[in-house]
């Protein structure tokens, strides 16, 4: 008789050199039949690891920017990474998600060189409180989807409306037998912030974001992300939810996301 370690959850199966089936994990708070863009943008920084895998050289990603073009159907993707702008201490990778053969997301990845720069090192940013200090929060009672269901929430009360802070975790692994970068996987939680300090109620109002741009001074480590987050609401349909990013150690970067508020039909 043998015994066998039980088989890891994942948000994403491999299919093919460039292409991923995305599990329950990755559905969105939205629709049932969407992805969640949080697992999506760790798996498109999954796919800049691997295109960089081959290559020597110190550069890091600096800033990521991600627009979504439409609808990211729970469905196969194909991601294909390629360099606009080569070069020894600064880069520029553009990456396209495909879904149906139609582009769902692009995003833009400036990588800078690796220098020693730790004499100098400061942040205005005071560290939030730690991951243990602060009260599990249950997320999935107020957001539906596989995603919401799969991360570990820990947030400090709201004392009011947009203005929260939390850290996010998750068990669930980024691509099913493969190791992922501490990046790619810090990353992949960030996107949650658009529903952590909800300004109001998502069963009256819709407020998806549009895009998500990251910009660090610091390579993350896990396994927690960590986001102090603001959202506003202005008068004509437009939001921001803006987050100062960051790991156990302190802050690391910011991320800003663009928001269409709506009212839902019946809200």
């Amino acid at each position: 008789m043998t015994t066998g370690v039980a088989a890891r959850e994942s948000y994403y199966e491999r299919t093919g050199e460039r292409s991923y089936k995305p599990t329950a994990h990755a559905g969105g708070a939205w629709s049932p039949d969407e992805q969640h863009f949080s697992p999506v943008s760790g798996l498109v920084v999954h796919a800049l690891d691997r295109h960089l895998a081959t290559r020597p050289g110190n550069l890091v990603l600096a800033r990521i920017s991600y627009d979504i073009l439409g609808r990211i159907a729970l469905d196969e993707c194909e991601i294909t990474v390629e360099t606009v702008r080569p070069g020894r201490t600064i880069e520029l990778l553009e990456a396209t998600v495909v879904i149906g053969g139609r582009p769902v997301v692009r995003a833009r990845a400036w990588l800078l060189a690796s220098l020693d720069t730790s004499a100098v090192a400061d942040s205005p940013h005071e560290r939030l409180a730690a991951p243990e200090e602060l009260a599990p929060w249950v997320m999935s009672e107020g957001w539906d989807g596989g995603y919401v269901s799969s991360i570990e929430v820990r947030r400090t009360p709201p004392v009011r409306k947009g203005r929260t802070s939390a850290w996010i975790s998750s068990p669930v692994d980024l691509v099913a037998g493969e190791p992922s970068s501490a990046l790619a996987s810090y990353i992949a939680l960030v996107d949650t912030a658009n529903g952590i300090a909800v300004q109001q109620d998502p069963t009256a109002w819709m407020f998806p974001n549009l895009d998500l741009t990251i910009h660090l001074h610091r390579q993350p480590e896990g396994p927690w992300t960590g986001l102090d987050t603001t959202v506003t609401f202005g008068p004509s349909g437009q939001g921001l939810t803006s987050s100062v990013l960051h790991d156990v150690h302190g802050p690391v970067g910011h991320a800003e996301q663009i928001l269409t508020v709506r009212p839902l039909a019946g809200g």
